[in-house]
């Protein structure tokens, strides 16, 4: 309890039939709604927000500002028949917006033993994220999409819903996905991609100036993407014709690194 001008104010609201366990940490005012459910290995920070019949579970680490609607699932055990009990982690940072019955599992064993998840990101209802999955920060996934195991997701991509993500792939930054989609190979950074399997449809350009890309980045994004998808070369012709011939810049390395690294291929 605090104490202004004379008025008891309470650190925490926590409803009458809310279950939290006494070895559950939370921070300064949080907020945990009707029928919530707090597990004994939860730390939940400042001005968190849990609403009704949300249940946080597991080995769970939660940042501060985060707001969970009616019926999420957070910190669950991994949907994976090699999980066997084994303590694993979740990782979750500030801002975060899980709508309702959203579902995040915790790691395993065989993924590094955390799933991580960033800041300011927006997961809509019934959206799901699967064990040692990697997501980054400033994310927008819309209803029903799917992330299997072991996926990345890097900064500011946007996902359609109803999408499904094929285990182990990545996704690029300021990515966009269509709605019904489904990943099987990565998705570079800065492009759209649609379809079922999805192929590639071109530059994010929306996303690159909302994101503030400098105009001369942009051209030079478009050349990567003309030498990736117009020239009819193997990705390792390209990445070599990418260096010799673009800007170096921040956007134009990464985009390079991520071709480089990309051990499933890449959607054409």
């Amino acid at each position: 309890m605090k104490v202004i001008e004379n008025k008891v104010i309470p650190l925490r609201e926590i409803h009458e039939t809310a279950i939290v366990h006494p070895g559950a940490k939370l921070g300064k005012d949080v907020v945990i709604g009707p029928y919530a459910l707090i597990g004994e290995n939860v730390e939940l920070g400042d001005s968190c927000r849990v609403g009704p019949h949300v249940t946080i579970d597991g080995w769970t680490k939660i940042g501060s500002g985060n707001k969970f609607f009616h019926g999420a699932s957070i910190g669950c055990e991994p949907q994976d028949l090699k999980f066997k009990g084994e303590k694993s982690f979740l990782f979750i940072g500030d801002d975060n917006t899980f709508r309702e019955n959203v579902t995040v599992s915790l790691g395993t064993e065989g993924g590094g033993g955390e799933t991580r998840i960033g800041n300011q990101n927006l997961f809509m209802a019934y959206s799901h994220i699967a064990h040692d999955c990697q997501v980054g920060s400033h994310i927008v996934m819309a209803n029903c999409t799917a992330l299997a195991g072991h996926v990345v997701v890097e900064d500011r991509a946007v996902i359609g819903g109803l999408c499904g993500i094929h285990q182990f792939t990545k996704i690029g930054k300021m990515a966009m996905i269509g709605g019904c989609s489904k990943i099987v190979k990565d998705v570079p950074p800065f492009v759209i991609a649609d379809g079922n399997p999805a192929r590639v449809a071109g530059i994010n350009i929306v996303g690159l100036r909302r994101n503030d890309i400098l105009p001369e980045v942009r051209d030079e994004i478009k050349k990567a993407y003309r030498i990736l998808y117009r020239s009819n070369l193997s990705v390792a012709q390209a990445i070599e014709k990418m260096e010799h011939e673009l800007q170096s810049s921040a956007e134009i390395d990464h985009f390079i690194r991520f071709l480089r690294n990309a051990q499933r291929g890449i959607c054409r």
